[in-house]
């Protein structure tokens, strides 16, 4: 009983959450190697081995489909479309009242969820039809590339294979998270990461044997590596707590007495969800960009400025991930709420009029999240500085820094805190011996 682990698999309820976990994300890996119909599948290996190795754009998707995009599999979309829909949805409710009025319904929330679901096939639909016609532009350079030989039905079964696949992941988050273990959708993002190690690691590797790459680099990088995963689990733990106390008050014929408390506000609130946020919402014109921009000029124009390794994009995602901070942060703990509750219950925070809590709570707020918006930033960038300077390929730095770190450390956090919880609840030591792990809202 003094092992850990040995405790997870002893706990019925966990040892059957956690294999049903696995169970669905080796479905979901799967799905990510069974290629879409009418594609040859040797051609298609072959175009992306010889003469698409190195293109910044193509790395960048095939790193959020988990590989898949490479594939042309069934998942090649991943599960983005679902992301940038629900960021859509979220910002459309805080500017039209009636869908504001419809989510604060009973029942309300299933009905935002369908929008967002129909949504989502839009979505799906636009981005499978710009991946039909970057399949057009291969096959102008590779023989035999398509196996169906009408294009336009090769476009819809296509367009109908790769919807139904994003949608079926997005029914393989929701179970994760209803009957696994974890945030369904961040674990999705979280075993395509993974996934893609061990091949990175190999092609690591292979340059460093083949002096392409100065092994002095690779330990310099690696030791920036370790000292980024630990700054970034000591900043996702960090908090500030400020102060509440409750006056005695009466309800029913009981009293109750004062007492001390504190509310929690964590240096970054919003977690990880800024970094997958202003990823969602680049990658999907980025995608549309390269998968036209041979045909269009302008648009091939919009897909080299867009390039993942260039200014443009590297601005744009700072300022986005800044501008998601505060917005999901204003959306998850809203002060006019946090305060309304506190004196509906007879609280007060010390030193601080009753009627200005809110002005407080926002003025605290605001100090945090600027800095935690800046670091999230600062971490997103790492793999441009990596292949800038070390001479990285995008493939290897995106895996040594960025998002790829964030989610894979805050997603780890998330998940040994549901399990922790989970091992206390039925009387067992938690993962660590000293502390208590604290989770995110993912």
């Amino acid at each position: 009983m003094a092992n850990p682990l040995t405790g997870i698999f002893r706990v019925k309820e966990l040892r059957e959450r956690i294999l049903y976990t696995i169970l669905l994300l080796l479905v979901f890996r799967v799905g990510a190697v069974l290629p879409i119909p009418g594609i040859n599948v040797q051609a298609l290996t072959n175009y992306f081995s010889e003469r698409n190795s190195g293109n910044a754009i193509v790395d960048y998707l095939n790193f959020f489909a988990g590989g898949a995009f490479s594939n042309f599999s069934v998942f090649m979309l991943g599960i983005m479309p679902y992301i940038s829909m629900s960021i859509i949805m979220q910002l459309l409710i805080i500017v039209f009242p009636t869908l504001k009025k419809i989510s604060q319904e009973d029942g309300g929330r299933k009905k935002i969820q369908g929008y967002q679901r129909l949504g989502t096939v839009a979505v799906c639909l636009i981005q499978s039809f710009a991946i039909t016609r970057y399949a057009q532009s291969i096959s102008r350079d590779v023989a035999d590339f398509f196996t169906i030989q009408n294009f336009w039905f090769f476009s819809v079964l296509a367009m109908l294979t790769v919807t139904t696949g994003t949608m079926f992941l997005m029914w393989l988050g929701e179970q994760i998270t209803r009957r696994g273990i974890g945030n369904g959708i961040s674990l999705l993002i979280f075993a395509g990461i993974v996934a893609r190690l061990p091949q990175a690691v190999y092609e690591l590797g292979g340059r460093v044997a083949s002096g392409t790459l100065n092994p002095v680099f690779v330990a310099v990088v690696f030791i920036m590596f370790v000292a980024v995963v630990a700054l970034v689990v000591f900043e996702q733990q960090g908090q500030r707590k400020i102060s509440v106390h409750y006056a005695k008050r009466i309800v029913g014929r009981r009293m109750y007495g004062a007492q001390n408390t504190y509310i929690p506000f964590k240096i970054n609130p919003s977690g990880v969800i800024p970094v997958i946020f202003a990823s969602s919402i680049l990658a999907f014109p980025i995608q549309i960009a390269q998968t036209l921009g041979q045909n269009v000029a302008w648009v091939g124009a919009v897909s080299r400025a867009l390039s993942p390794d260039g200014p443009i994009y590297n601005v744009l995602y700072v300022l986005f991930i800044v501008f998601f901070a505060y917005f999901y942060t204003q959306v998850s703990l809203n002060p006019v709420e946090i305060a309304k509750n506190i004196r509906e219950n007879g609280g007060s925070v010390p030193g601080i009029r009753t009627d200005r809590i809110e002005e407080y709570l926002t003025k605290i707020l605001n100090r945090i999240v600027l800095p935690g918006s800046l670091y999230l930033a600062f971490i997103a960038v790492i793999p441009t500085v990596i292949q800038l300077v070390f001479k990285f390929p995008s493939s290897i730095s995106y895996l040594m820094g960025g998002t790829s770190l964030l989610i894979l450390v805050g997603v780890d956090l998330d998940t040994m805190s549901q399990v922790e919880s989970l091992l206390k609840m039925h009387h067992h030591d938690g993962l660590t011996k000293k502390g208590r792990l604290r989770g995110r809202n993912l």
